[in-house]
């Protein structure tokens, strides 16, 4: 995160933090300068790189403010602002091109899509994000200021062969991580409070993906925090998976159901989890599922598309889901959109 920091910081950053908290005592004056020199600025600060392989070499408007770059609220306020405009931009893009591209518009049909769901999911997400972001933000404080395994090159790893081996490694350890807190907000005690709001979207679209609510959508982040602590991490690619991480989460809310595989936590297996509430917490794999007798196989009808839509696949659905919602919340408070005015996609 530091890297992505070092950007921001170089183009957008300095700018305003030397017009918000200029560190001259004229204010403005500085606005007007047009010399290179930062000699009249007290700043004690000197550039070094984040990135060991290209430089973004900071204008003088970087040695301008009170607050230098390595100013802990500073760094706290812009990780803030990125963790929240950059996900909500990943988010909103991604799953727009997965709804345009990928989901299968007659979900809209099913009996148990709600009324006005995408206007709802993106509301859910926005009011969401905020707090998301506010939470994560120590994580991203601790990465840049070097209090976890992150590295730069291969050469500062535990060596080329890690390079490969990091990503299995991540993979298998946030599954077992995110199943288990996954698992636990659907304890009774906790569920209501701060799952149900995802639960809310019994037949998802992408833009699903991030309804949740703030301390929800944080928690079953933290796996993804919690691994640099523990072991090394490139930078590099520690932003790759933010990227991945964010992305998968959109495909298994698509609603297409492509991985018919009994390894592979898909959009099948997912849907279950929506349908059917007490099965299939894992995010990559079935694997913890498996292991934790919370497997449920999807109907090898979803992966024909005549029978996926079928009215006989939707009555089966709505008749278990009904008593999983019983059984799991009580009442059902969901608005549904009527079936017979929906229109065919």
């Amino acid at each position: 995160m530091d890297v992505v920091l070092e950007i921001v910081d170089t183009y957008i950053g300095d700018y305003i933090y030397a017009w918000a908290h200029p560190a001259h005592p004229t204010s403005y004056e500085f606005l007007n300068n047009n010399s290179n020199s930062t000699e009249l600025f007290s700043s004690s600060w000197q550039y070094k790189t984040a990135n060991p392989y290209f430089e973004v070499t900071p204008s003088k408007y970087a040695y301008m403010s009170a607050w230098d770059r390595d100013n802990v609220y500073r760094q706290a306020i812009s990780l803030y602002l990125i963790t929240w405009i950059f996900g909500f931009l990943l988010y909103f893009i991604f799953a727009t091109l997965s709804y345009v591209f990928v989901f299968d518009k007659n979900t809209k049909n099913h009996p148990k899509y709600l009324k006005d769901q995408m206007r709802l999911e993106i509301l859910q997400t926005n009011k969401s994000m905020p707090g998301m972001a506010l939470l994560t933000t120590p994580c991203f404080l601790a990465e840049v200021r070097g209090y976890t395994k992150l590295y730069s090159t291969p050469a500062d790893g535990p060596g080329l062969w890690y390079e490969i081996l990091q990503y299995p490694i991540f993979i298998v350890f946030t599954d077992a991580l995110i199943y288990l807190i996954h698992r636990g907000l659907h304890h009774p005690s906790v569920y209501k409070y701060l799952h149900k709001p995802h639960h809310k979207w019994i037949m998802p679209t992408p833009y699903a993906s991030h309804a949740f609510h703030p301390v929800d959508g944080f928690a079953q982040s933290l796996p993804y925090h919690i691994f640099p602590l523990l072991f090394p991490l490139n930078k590099f690619a520690s932003v790759f998976l933010f990227i991945f991480v964010n992305f998968w989460t959109i495909m298994i809310h698509d609603g297409e159901y492509v991985a018919d595989s009994p390894v592979i936590n898909g959009a099948a297996c997912h849907t279950m989890h929506h349908l059917y509430f007490n099965y299939n917490y894992g995010q990559y794999t079935t694997f913890w599922d498996r292991l934790g007798n919370s497997y449920r196989k999807p109907d090898a009808n979803l992966f024909q598309k005549e029978q996926k839509m079928s009215e006989a696949q939707w009555k089966k659905q709505v008749e278990e889901t009904e008593k999983m919602v019983k059984e799991v919340e009580g009442v059902d408070d969901r608005s549904y959109d009527p079936h017979e005015s929906k229109k065919k996609n």
